[in-house]
């Protein structure tokens, strides 16, 4: 009989919870037909969870609810959480990697104390010095590209930008088994020349890198391609990430606002909503930024993934679907090995 992913849920973290933490594992459960592959250990206030979980009925018994009182609230800033935190619903997510043997973790809560807790937790991976939160972009082809670091690190080394690399990388990877991960440096041009010192010295370690056979390194690019497919691994310091996830965020809200205005700015117009609905519909999807939902926080001895705070059930559940495929994957195993030929090349440096 094969094992089992298990999977760790704090109920209680985000907006209207537990409600749509159970309702995005009933919508996952019943998209990917797989109600036995899985275990869920969920963390949440029985007397809340007992009865809403009962109506899931495809979770059947692949699941232990584990009574927890104590809720990280929004506003707990993360100095505070490691006060009032242990033993909450969150907390105990995240510890049952070490307790019960869970293969990731997952929650909607405050991001900080999530950040927080997860590297008090879990630890820092031998040889990473900087975490990293990467987070799943659209691309021209049907699959996603990883950026990262989204806002984890706003000053980084060039090290932390080759471990990114080696990391993102083994995400991709873990994601779509059968592709190359191809990693691409975030800079304001595309020729070698362009860009600060820092990346100049990270593009140099990389090209070397590139013949371990861990992804393919094709050099710099812009701002404006990162939907292209030349690469599917981004790599920036967090300050620039975090620019450009805020930006792209906001010009898609921005393209589908318009996009409404002037659908319904005229009789003509609705009208002809009508003969390009499954076209729109199409284009609707592809920006839907719930397919899109979890940032994967790399460089600990354990997978976490942060689920918004904002999102509905079914956002949820692709946050859960990416859960899935992560531990599927063999992710944390994917990045041990990684990581050893950053190793292997600076030992033979010496």
């Amino acid at each position: 009989m094969k094992e089992k992913v298990k999977i760790s849920i704090d109920l209680m973290g985000g907006e209207n919870s537990p409600n749509k933490t159970l309702e995005g594992i009933d919508l996952f459960i019943k998209r990917n037909k797989k109600p036995d592959d899985c275990f869920f250990y969920l963390f949440g206030d029985k007397k809340i969870v007992d009865e809403k979980i009962k109506k899931i009925s495809l979770i059947k018994n692949n699941y232990e609810l584990i009574d927890t009182k104590i809720i990280v609230s929004d506003d707990l800033s993360p100095l505070s959480a490691i006060k009032k935190g242990k033993g909450s619903s969150m907390w105990n997510a995240i510890e049952s990697q070490n307790s019960l043997g869970s293969d990731i973790s997952l929650s909607a809560g405050n991001t900080g104390v999530f950040l927080v807790m997860s590297k008090m937790i879990l630890k820092t991976l031998e040889g990473v010095d900087k975490p990293a939160l990467a987070g799943l972009w659209p691309n021209k082809k049907k699959n996603m590209n990883v950026v990262l670091d989204l806002g984890a690190n706003v000053e980084c080394s060039e090290k932390n930008l080759v471990d990114f690399s080696e990391m993102g990388s083994a995400l991709y990877q873990s994601l779509n088994p059968s592709e190359k991960a191809k990693v691409a440096l975030l800079n304001i041009g595309s020729e070698e020349i362009k860009g600060t010192e820092l990346l100049k010295n990270t593009y140099s370690k990389l090209k070397i890198l590139d013949s371990m056979g861990d992804f393919e390194f094709v050099g710099y690019i812009e701002g404006n391609q990162i939907t292209d497919s030349k690469s599917n691994v981004v790599v920036t310091d967090g300050f620039s990430g975090n620019i450009a996830l805020k930006t792209a965020e906001g010009t898609a809200n921005f393209l589908i606002d318009n996009l409404k205005q002037a659908l319904s700015s005229s009789i003509l117009s609705k009208f002809s909503t009508i003969f390009s609905y499954f076209a729109l519909k199409q284009f609707k999807n592809k920006l839907d930024p719930r397919k899109y939902n979890g940032a994967i926080f790399l460089g600990l001895n354990g997978p976490v993934v942060k689920s918004h705070g904002g999102t509905d059930a079914l956002g949820f559940s692709y946050s859960l679907e990416l859960c899935y495929k992560i531990a599927k994957g063999n992710m944390m195993k994917k990045i041990k090995e990684n990581l050893n030929h950053i190793k292997k090349i600076k030992d033979e440096e010496k």
